[in-house]
This record gives structure tokens, C-alpha cells and sequence, in this order.
């Protein structure tokens, strides 16, 4: 078993978490979408900062090595509950380093985070393509999907057709 450790990401990371979500999009088959640069993370991640990321390198705190995992991830709220949520935007894992822990040790560590900020719920996305992924997180998290509902996404054109709906007064 190699050595790796997984910390909250800083700003020295932002290179490293780039070229993570690089590799995700590529797994996902879409690596043309990528928009993020390494600016935008620098600003939304550690300036403003919107969401928060943990990262994964192989060695030791002391002496990392390689970026291999990443969790991305920000805090919501539940009306129901009254208390704050965790969505995890992205987890992703190299291939030649699946199936060593690392994804549960990030859920750890995301559970960890999820408790100390009074956080009702976990939730995540995934693709219903993602066999791999969905298994991982029923048999080995026990999580379970939430066939109820049904994702929604308004993307820039739709934000900015909201205007149309703005009262006039």
C-alpha cells in the first residue's frame, strides 16, 4: 500500500485541482465543458470563497507527491430540517489509485466536516451511466438514491431570461 494524505486544499492547489477536473471531465466524456481557470478557482474557492475543496497527493503531509484525488464541495440549507446541508459538487479519484480507500477516507473526511458544521444531510449527483460510482456509494456508503427527484439546471442564457420575469415598478 502506497502512502497518500488528504488535507483542505489551498492556493498552491489550484493547479493541481484544475487539471483534476480536467481528468473528470474526461472520464465524464465531456472534457470540452470545462470552463473553470485557474483565476476563477483562485477567486471562488479561496477569495470569496463560494465552495471549498479537499485534495488527495500520494507521500506524506511533509513530503506530497502527486495530486490524485478531489472532493469539491459547499454548504446549502434545508428549509425541512431548519440546518444546513453539504452537496459534494465532485469527487473524483485517479484511475490507478481507485480502490485503495481513498474515496471513503475523503467521505471521512467530508462526514467529519458535515458534523462540524451541523449539517442535516450529504447529498450528491451522479450519472446514471456511472456504474461504478453508484455502486461504490450504495454497497460501500450505503447511500441511497433519491429517485423522487429529479435534477434542474438553468446555465447562463437561462439565468439572464430571467429578466423577462422581473416586476416592473
Amino acid at each position: 500500500m502506497f502512502q497518500y494524505h488528504i488535507r483542505p486544499a489551498n492556493p498552491g492547489d489550484v493547479q493541481v485541482i484544475l487539471d483534476l477536473i480536467v481528468d473528470l471531465a474526461t472520464y465524464e466524456k465531456e472534457p470540452e465543458s470545462v470552463k473553470a481557470t485557474p483565476e476563477l478557482l483562485r477567486r471562488n474557492l479561496f477569495e470569496t470563497p463560494y465552495a471549498h475543496a479537499l485534495v488527495a497527493y500520494t507521500g506524506t503531509a511533509d513530503a506530497p507527491g502527486e495530486g490524485i484525488a478531489l472532493a469539491l464541495y459547499f454548504f446549502n440549507y434545508s428549509t425541512w430540517t431548519g440546518r444546513p446541508g453539504m452537496y459534494l459538487e465532485d469527487l473524483y479519484v485517479k484511475p490507478d489509485y481507485r480502490a485503495h480507500g481513498i474515496g471513503k477516507a475523503i467521505f471521512a473526511e467530508l462526514g467529519k466536516i458535515a458534523q462540524e458544521k451541523d449539517c442535516a444531510r450529504l447529498d450528491w449527483a451522479v450519472l446514471k451511466w456511472n456504474t461504478p460510482s453508484i455502486d461504490f456509494y450504495e454497497r460501500s456508503l450505503g447511500a441511497k438514491p433519491m429517485s423522487e427527484w429529479m435534477g434542474m439546471r438553468l446555465e447562463e442564457q437561462g439565468i439572464d431570461n430571467l429578466k423577462k420575469f422581473a416586476r416592473k415598478l
